[in-house]
């Protein structure tokens, strides 16, 4: 894989957003033409699964009002709750934890957009395109395009605390996160929740299946994790590697401090999964996926 592009462009991807897209907007409206777009095929895909998630609550709720505005808001509202960014239009949101709900969907708590949704104050949303654009500079823009079209900012913390993120397999392209006010650890941040989205789309369109009976170490979480979870991990870490390495090149003070003593940190833990990661690999039965992350593994091993 000579560039970034090549790590991310894997064309059964494009046609698992197209097929789906499809499917959710005949599922929703099946009398109706399938709406026309001026956004990404990516996007319609992610903002067509918030349609769907809603949808289906307000229907399991007997909510006929809510239910017909996502029949009518096949984009969930997007068109007007977007921000643009150097990737595209993104739907920046700050919903507060009281507003994330648990339920079977999702072991974390999640944010479905919705009638209620509104955009992310101006700040808050200054940030999340600076952190794109930022992303997209180090040659990440299309992996952004494609898999982060929904952010979901959470709490405000100080650079150095710990900052959770997540994304969940029923809301493709959509990340949630903590921040901090620096659009360079957004942008790691959102680099590493696309990765993870990224790769549950890739193994989903080569229709591989990862044995959940093998296990290896993962020195992330200092335990034994099956192989799907210690290979999205070998796949996201090194691309926030690759990406902090192209940011320590704009940084000074504060974030170039905590960026370096972070890239220092994963170099470490990487360099011990080499032997595990090579035989993970082998439970990839699609030659285009398995070499990407091949790849980036290598890459970030070489820095």
């Amino acid at each position: 894989m000579d560039t970034l592009a090549d790590l991310f462009g894997l064309p059964p991807i494009n046609r698992l957003h197209h097929e789906r897209t499809q499917r959710i907007h005949a599922l929703i409206r099946p009398e109706a033409q399938p709406p026309p777009s001026g956004t990404s095929t990516a996007a319609d895909y992610c903002l067509a699964h918030h349609a769907l998630e809603g949808a289906e609550a307000a229907a399991r709720a007997g909510d006929a009002a809510t239910f017909d505005w996502y029949v009518a808001h096949p984009d969930a509202g997007a068109t007007t709750n977007s921000v643009p960014t150097a990737v595209g239009a993104r739907v920046v949101v700050a919903p507060t934890l009281a507003d994330l709900p648990r339920s079977a969907i999702s072991e974390t708590p999640y944010y479905v957009l919705g009638p209620s949704s509104k955009p992310a104050q101006p700040h808050l949303c200054n940030l999340a395109a600076d952190a794109y654009a930022s992303a997209a500079r180090a040659g990440f823009g299309d992996l952004l395009a494609a898999h982060a079209v929904v952010l979901c900012l959470l709490q405000t913390k100080n650079l150095g605390e710990t900052l959770d993120s997540w994304t969940i397999s029923r809301l493709p392209g959509t990340v949630f996160m903590d921040h901090v006010d620096d659009p360079m650890v957004l942008a790691r941040d959102l680099i590493h929740e696309a990765g993870h989205n990224w790769l549950n789309d890739a193994l989903a369109a080569t229709g591989c299946k990862i044995s959940d009976t093998t296990h290896f170490h993962s020195p992330w979480k200092q335990t034994k994790r099956p192989a799907f979870g210690f290979l999205h991990a070998c796949w996201a870490f090194p691309l926030t590697m690759l990406f902090t390495t192209h940011a320590l090149t704009s940084t000074t003070g504060d974030p170039h401090r905590f960026l370096t003593a972070y890239l220092d940190k994963q170099r470490s833990l990487l360099a011990g999964t080499a032997p595990d990661h090579a035989r993970a690999l082998e439970l990839i039965n699609d030659d285009g996926l398995r070499d990407r992350l091949a790849a980036a593994h290598h890459q970030a091993l070489a820095l």
